[in-house]
């Protein structure tokens, strides 16, 4: 008699109030779009999810759960920027945890602004000679992300900061086709890397249909948006639009939509009393 395969280990988030909701984390091989009002939490769940895994990493690395390395890719920051940022929302001890050789950083912002009007000194301190090399040498930036992708081992996570910029420079009609094209295999690959992948984007700024067209490829869509309580103060929540695999659970025990708290001393965290939608 054929044994069934065992189901792959979830892959925590790391925060401590949603990976229960979770049942333990996510599918390893999610794409995640994580779309958000201005404000409203995606990048805090996110500094949130890498900082208390970090944390975890150092206290159990022989942990199988959780994920073999987690590479932060930027188009536009440095990862001072990160770190600064970090350090500006969180408590010193939280926001040390990014100096963890556990979380590596990619800046592709060289490569983002190269053909842009932006001048060169305000993104690379490179001579002359060696920006003239690179030039010649140039990639497109979705081929330079795929080199640094490809670099992450199995069972990663990998956050892509942010898919805003990157869509914004592929906004004609052609540049954007190839840039969802590139997604769904993205997508697809994440399965064979069995690596979860955050996606960020902010809510707003592409047109409707082309945020449908990224939502309709993404393994899961979260949301995070600032709405009235009954007090008329503005909160935060955080609702799912759809998750592959998941969804069923999460509607059968109606969380589907939670409160949203973030404070310095813990970060992200999300409040486990069910809202009625």
């Amino acid at each position: 008699m054929e044994r069934a395969a065992a189901a792959p280990l979830r892959m925590p988030t790391g925060i401590g109030s949603f990976d229960p909701v979770m049942e333990g984390g996510v599918p390893p091989g999610s794409v995640m779009l994580l779309l958000g009002d201005i404000g409203a939490g995606t990048f805090e769940f996110v500094y949130t999810s890498i900082i208390n895994l970090a944390m975890l990493r150092r206290r159990d690395p022989e942990n199988p759960y959780l994920p073999s390395e987690i590479l932060y890719i930027t188009f536009t920051k440095m990862k001072e920027d990160v770190r600064r940022e970090v350090g500006l929302s969180f408590d010193e001890v939280l926001a040390s945890e990014l100096e963890s050789d556990y979380v590596r950083f990619s800046d592709l912002s060289e490569q983002y602004f190269e053909t842009s009007s932006v001048p060169n000194e305000w993104y690379t301190s490179d001579d002359l000679i060696t920006r003239l090399t690179r030039r010649s040498e140039h990639a497109s930036t979705l081929m330079r992300l795929s080199s640094v992708l490809e670099t992450a081992p199995e069972r990663s996570l990998i956050i892509l900061d942010s898919l805003t910029e990157l869509a914004v420079s592929y906004s004609e009609p052609g540049d954007w086709k190839e840039l969802a094209a590139y997604l769904r295999g993205l997508q697809r690959v994440s399965k064979r890397w069995n690596s979860t992948i955050y996606l960020l984007l902010t809510q707003g700024i592409l047109d409707r249909a082309r945020v449908q067209e990224v939502a309709d490829i993404a393994d899961s869509v979260i949301l995070y948006r600032w709405e009235e309580s009954v007090a008329a103060r503005r909160q935060r929540v955080m609702f799912f639009e759809k998750f592959r695999g998941v969804m069923t659970h999460l509607e059968e025990n109606d969380l589907v939509k939670f409160s949203i708290k973030i404070s310095p001393a813990l970060g992200f965290e999300v409040n486990n009393i069910r809202l009625i939608i």
